[in-house]
């Protein structure tokens, strides 16, 4: 069985910086700013002051909301300021800024080991949301909200995303061959929670050390498998990575539960073991820092908060010829506005690309040759899109699908006339949700 879907590309992938580091510890930060708001959903509310001491994992406030999550100190030490910090894409939000006593203290019970074989799936969820664990795959959706599906919705299979096929990206590679056992615990965890007869662990066929080490680790238990999935961009999207796994569409505004799946990353899955059993908050987090123009590429353990700078420094500092820096990866991540920017829990990767490898185009004229169709994962239209976003015609591009697109970058990729295309979906999207808004 071939395990891919229609359309997609790939692109020159620039493992090779960093897919053979192995995951090295961070230094403990002087100062983190902890954002309220790092998941989809309401933000959290803090529920310390000024002055406040806290300690490692303590929570610095409550979820907002039952699609929210709350947030941990990362470091022990002093409140010094809860004020509006710049994030990486140039937003402001509230963060808890704290300052370390250097002491690392863990708070009450964190990191104690908890006989969780007799937990219910509530108080499985319990346990998640109270670490604040989102989506690390780009999402950032509150985990305990995907594990808890309408009672008419029966989930089938719990499918680990283990692609990473955002080019130059290798904390997921690095984290199934180094902490494959938490992974694996986590989705037995997760198949609990909403009763899934099936695992699936879904890894591209470039990171065979992964898939070596998933399946010898998962070769005892019948209904977890781990399959090989063809090398091609954006096989980690949710509706892709279902189609390569089990042949199911999920349909145009659907979600993964209406065809039985839950989707979720593999770092993910690590957290929630660690959240259910070591009863460990998320507040630290694997990041590549990577790319031709950083001088000693690695796959770092940060904590939330930590500022950018700081990861570049640790992998010695940027060459001379860095042109872009990126949060994230080239396919779907964004120049970063603030270099002291703090790590959120989305925070997959710092890519640090020379100006050859940055691709810097002018925008020219559609030239109609169909390429951006061709590899379209969802089967959209996007040039035709694209005019009509240009033209003001946003009722007649969501007729064609817009806000069904994903914003992969493949189209765009792709283009030869080097058409903006990511740009326009997300102005378009925004403008429908705005029109929505209104109507309400």
């Amino acid at each position: 069985m071939k395990y891919t879907f229609k359309g997609g590309y790939h692109p020159p992938d620039g493992k090779e910086f960093s897919e053979k580091k192995s995951i090295e510890k961070m230094p403990l930060p002087k100062i983190v700013a902890i954002h309220l708001h790092q998941h989809i959903g309401a933000p959290s509310k803090a529920i310390v002051a000024i002055g406040d001491e806290v300690k490692v994992g303590q929570p610095l406030s409550e979820a907002g909301g039952f699609v929210s999550i709350p947030v941990h100190a990362s470091i022990s030490g002093k409140v010094k300021a809860i004020a509006k910090i710049t994030d990486a894409g140039g937003s402001k939000s509230n963060a808890v800024i704290i300052e370390s006593d250097e002491k690392d203290e863990m708070f009450e019970g964190v990191g104690v080991k908890v006989d969780y074989s007799n937990f219910s799936a509530d108080e499985i969820k319990k346990k998640i949301a109270a670490a604040g664990v989102a989506g690390m795959g780009g999402a950032r959706f509150p985990t305990h909200v995907k594990l808890s599906p309408p009672a008419n919705k029966k989930i089938d299979y719990i499918i680990l995303n283990g692609v990473e096929c955002e080019p130059y990206l290798t904390a997921d590679d690095r984290l199934m061959q180094e902490s494959p056992d938490t992974i694996i615990e986590g989705l037995k965890l997760m198949m609990k929670t909403v009763d899934a007869p099936n695992g699936i662990i879904g890894i591209e066929k470039n990171k065979p050390d992964s898939i070596k080490v998933m399946r010898d680790k998962t070769s005892a238990i019948d209904n977890v498998s781990v399959i090989e999935l063809e090398v091609k961009y954006p096989q980690g999207g949710e509706k892709q990575l279902i189609y390569a796994a089990i042949k199911k569409e999920v349909p145009s505004g659907g979600l993964p539960m209406d065809v039985g799946v839950v989707v979720s990353n593999v770092g993910t899955a690590s957290a929630v073991y660690d959240a259910v059993a070591l009863n460990k908050p998320f507040y630290e987090r694997v990041v590549s820092v990577t790319g031709e123009s950083i001088n000693d590429p690695k796959n770092v353990l940060a904590r939330i908060g930590t500022p950018s700078s700081e990861l570049i420094e640790f992998a010695g500092g940027v060459k001379e010829d860095v042109y872009k820096i990126l949060n994230g990866g080239p396919m779907m991540g964004a120049a970063m506005y603030e270099m002291n920017a703090p790590v959120h829990k989305g925070t997959s990767g710092i890519l640090c690309l020379s100006k050859e490898n940055a691709k810097v185009y002018t925008e020219q004229p559609c030239i109609s040759c169909g390429k951006c169709v061709t590899v379209c994962p969802l089967n959209l239209l996007p040039t035709d899109i694209q005019l009509n976003v240009q033209h003001g015609k946003y009722e007649e591009a969501e007729k064609l699908g817009l806000m069904d697109c994903m914003k992969c970058g493949t189209c765009a990729y792709v283009c030869p006339s080097k058409r903006n295309l990511v740009h326009y979906f997300s102005i378009g999207q925004a403008k429908i949700n705005e029109m929505k808004r209104d109507a309400k």
